[in-house]
Order: C-alpha cells, then sequence, then structure tokens
C-alpha cells in the first residue's frame, strides 16, 4: 500500500444536534465520534491527516492537536470545495488521499484498506466509492454501477430521475483517489446542480468525462457507514456500539449475566472468566483481571481491578483506585486514588480515599478516610493484616502499622503503631432509669396538650 493522507470533513455546522459542544466532539462510549474514527485511520499508519474545520473551529483545532493539521473552509460551498481546503497542507504529497466524514465514526479499518487497495488494481479507476445498500435507500446519492463494481454514474438524490432512484447501491460519500488526480478532478467541478453546491461526487462524472473509470467498493455492514446528525441519531450510535462491545465482551471470555444492561466506555479492558451482574456501568480508563467479579449495580471509572477480586454489589471505584489481587469491596464502598492491598477487604459503607491499605487489612463497615480539610488532600495508609474496627474515622495525613487494631467508633488523628490498639472513645456515661423518667414526662405533656 502506497503512502496515504486521511482528510476528515468536520465543517458543519451540525446544527440538528442544539449543542453548543461541536457535533463531531459528542461521545460515543466515553470517546468523541471523532476520535472513534482517527482512531481507525491511525491503524493503516497514515503520512498526513487533515481535519477539514469550519463552524466551532477552535473546539475541534483544540481536539486534534498533535494529531492533525486542520484547514478552514469558510465559506462553506459543499463537499467538494470542503474537501479543495486540505490541497494546501498537502502540497506536493505523492500518495493517494482517503476522503471520510468526521460524523461516520464507525467506519472500519479493514474497509479503508479494501478501498485504497481497490485504487490501485489492474483497471487503475481514477476514484474508489465507499457504497453501501441500505434498507431504505431515503434522501442518499445513488451510484450506478455495472456487475464488475465500475461506475457509470453518480447522482445526488434531488437530481436524480426515477428509474435512478430506484437503484438501491447509495453513496457513503466516503472516497479515495490518487492525490496527483483528486485536486486537479476537484478543479473542474461545477454546482450547476439543485443546490448550487461543488458536489464531491462530481469528481467520478468529471473522470468519466475523461474517458477514465472509477470504482465501488460495496460495505457489507451499512451501519458502518451511518452518519450522525441529532441526539437520537447519536443515541442509535451508542447503542449499536455497546451491542458490538457487549458481544465482543463475551467473545473473549466474559460472561454477562444480562448484556443489554452493562455499558462500556471505548478503552475497556475485561479479562478470561470475568464475571459481570447486572446493570454495571464501566467508566473510561477500567482494566478488570482475569476472575474478577462485578456485582450488579456497579459504577467504575479509571480503576484497575486484580485477578480474582469481587465488587459491589452497588460499589463505586473513582480515577485512581487499585484493587490488588483477591481484594474485595462490598455494598455502598467507594474507593478514590486508593490502593487495596492483595486479599484485603472492605465491605460495607465506606469511603477509601488518598490511601494505602496493606494485605490482607479489613475495613470496617462505616470506616472512612478523611482526607480533605478543605483546603488540601492527605493520605492514609494502612498496614498489612491492620483491623479497622467499625464506624471509624481515619484523620488523615496518618498512619496504621501492620497487624494494628484501630477499636470500633474510633476517631484516629495519630499514627498507630505495628501491632497496637488504639481506642479513640468518650467515656460512657450510664444513668439508671433516666430514659424511664424523660418518657413519663414527655408523655404526660402530650396528654396535657391534648387536653
Amino acid at each position: 500500500m502506497r503512502d496515504f493522507a486521511a482528510v476528515i470533513l468536520a465543517a458543519g455546522k451540525g446544527t440538528r444536534m442544539k449543542s453548543d459542544l461541536h457535533k463531531v466532539l459528542h461521545p460515543i462510549g466515553g470517546r468523541p465520534m471523532l476520535h472513534h474514527l482517527m482512531a481507525s485511520v491511525d491503524a493503516l499508519g497514515p503520512s498526513h491527516t487533515v481535519v477539514v474545520v469550519g463552524s466551532g473551529r477552535e473546539q475541534i483545532e483544540s481536539a486534534v492537536s498533535g494529531r492533525a493539521t486542520t484547514a478552514l473552509q469558510e465559506p462553506q460551498l459543499g463537499t467538494g470545495h470542503a474537501v479543495q481546503q486540505a490541497e494546501a497542507s498537502l502540497a506536493g504529497f505523492p500518495g493517494d488521499v482517503l476522503i471520510l466524514y468526521g460524523d461516520v465514526p464507525f467506519v472500519r479499518t479493514e474497509t479503508m484498506r479494501k478501498m485504497l487497495d481497490r485504487l490501485h488494481a489492474d483497471d487503475a479507476p481514477a476514484v474508489v466509492v465507499l457504497g453501501f445498500e441500505p434498507d431504505d435507500t431515503l434522501q442518499y446519492g445513488r451510484v450506478i454501477a455495472g456487475a464488475d463494481g465500475t461506475i457509470e454514474k453518480m447522482v445526488e438524490h434531488k437530481d436524480a430521475n426515477e428509474a435512478e432512484r430506484a437503484c438501491r447501491l447509495c453513496n457513503s460519500g466516503l472516497m479515495a483517489a490518487r492525490g496527483e488526480d483528486l485536486f486537479a478532478l476537484l478543479g473542474r467541478v461545477g454546482n450547476d446542480n439543485a443546490a448550487g453546491e461543488f458536489y464531491l461526487v462530481d469528481v467520478v462524472n468529471v473522470a468519466r468525462a475523461d474517458g477514465r473509470k472509477s470504482a465501488v467498493v460495496v460495505t457489507d455492514d451499512p451501519n458502518e457507514v451511518a452518519g450522525i446528525n441529532s441526539r437520537g441519531e447519536l443515541a442509535a450510535a451508542e447503542a449499536q456500539w455497546q451491542d458490538f462491545k457487549r458481544e465482543e465482551a463475551m467473545a473473549n471470555g466474559a460472561s454477562l449475566r444480562a448484556p443489554e444492561t452493562v455499558f462500556f466506555s471505548w478503552d475497556t479492558a475485561l479479562g478470561r472468566d470475568v464475571t459481570v451482574e447486572p446493570n454495571v456501568i464501566f467508566g473510561p480508563g477500567v482494566s478488570i483481571a482475569d476472575g474478577a467479579i462485578i456485582k450488579a449495580f456497579s459504577h467504575l471509572e479509571g480503576a484497575t481491578v486484580g485477578t480474582g477480586c469481587e465488587v459491589g454489589p452497588f460499589a463505586r471505584l473513582r480515577p485512581g483506585a487499585v484493587m490488588e489481587a483477591k481484594s474485595k469491596v462490598g455494598n455502598f464502598v467507594e474507593m478514590k486514588k486508593a490502593v487495596l492491598g492483595e486479599g484485603a477487604k472492605a465491605s460495607h459503607l465506606t469511603y477509601l480515599g488518598d490511601a494505602e491499605i496493606g494485605a490482607g487489612a479489613n475495613i470496617g463497615a462505616g470506616t472512612i478516610t478523611c482526607n480533605y480539610d478543605g483546603y488540601f488532600k492527605y493520605k492514609t495508609v494502612i498496614g498489612p493484616r491492620a483491623f479497622i474496627g467499625s464506624n471509624s474515622s481515619l484523620i488523615a495525613p496518618v498512619r496504621i502499622g501492620a497487624d494494628a487494631i484501630v477499636a470500633a467508633g474510633s476517631a484516629v488523628s495519630r499514627d498507630v503503631a505495628d501491632g497496637e490498639l488504639r481506642m479513640v472513645r468518650a467515656e460512657q456515661l450510664v444513668k439508671p432509669g433516666w430514659a424511664d423518667r424523660f418518657h413519663d414526662t414527655m408523655k404526660k405533656r402530650k396528654a396535657e396538650k391534648k387536653g
């Protein structure tokens, strides 16, 4: 495969999305749709990536900084005009050019490769178009092609006659062409059409007028080229992507008890024999090792869960949470920027923030690490095999030694030595009969009020 450049069109205003966020930056699986597409492009190793911007350019320029160059389309006079704006960025580039759309994020790397390979087949087409056959052809432009895939004509729906509209092969808008051909062809495209725009598809008709052939490659999955223009289409794309990730997870050896209720992020990594119960959400940055169990209604983000761990139900792991092998967090336990050592447990109603818990330690119900004084965060270190009694407050910075015991109900603000028992409680005061006298008095008052 020759060197190639990718030109990604993202200049549209996206008015149907009704958002201050640029359309192509809306997330699917926690990742901007533009970045989904760029990841597929990057897998082919492009020499250049140019993103054509217009409305909301500052947002896109920030999003692609260091990964692509940008070219401004202003005013916006159609898709052909948009691609022309990349010409200066690709001046002198001798390779191929792949034209993609920022709001069509699910194009597979292998499909892009097929387009570029077809460009260099024996019949050497001037342009390769990616076609698809949807259940409903709607307003899509049509590709009129022969049995060998050679294109006879490209026509927009609004400009097509009845016979042409009867054709089910539609134009996705994605194309590939040699760099030395593309911009010369674009320079000859006119705007004599219903919209008065410079259509990218007309490069095929210009080449045909020169006696040169173009070809169509047809995707076997129309969903691959689905565009996203509204919140409804964004939700449909999210659902499509989640279904794919669920199938992928199960194919790779994870068990999902109720797949339709589990939601993944773009980088979620599940090991073999992982079990995920219903209503679990994986935010970005989660890695689950082999044999772990994620119980129902748990929410994980930026967390690492080790081999054989148990999480939940109703647990929350926030960024920086690390569970080492065979550790456990139970119901209503929250971890943030904390390491739970091998075999350690926090089974109920606990908050572990900015903490390091040693192997085999036991954290009792209702324990919290008090890590914030209103200005700064501080760390709690709990040694191996330490036992923290229920309803304890560990006021950071504080260190609990190995094998130490903190008695239930303690508020610990000073370090506890190895093997030490620390009990921080007020002396219990007992007043026999006080409660009985209190109840008698209050009942009498209540009766008097009623009278």
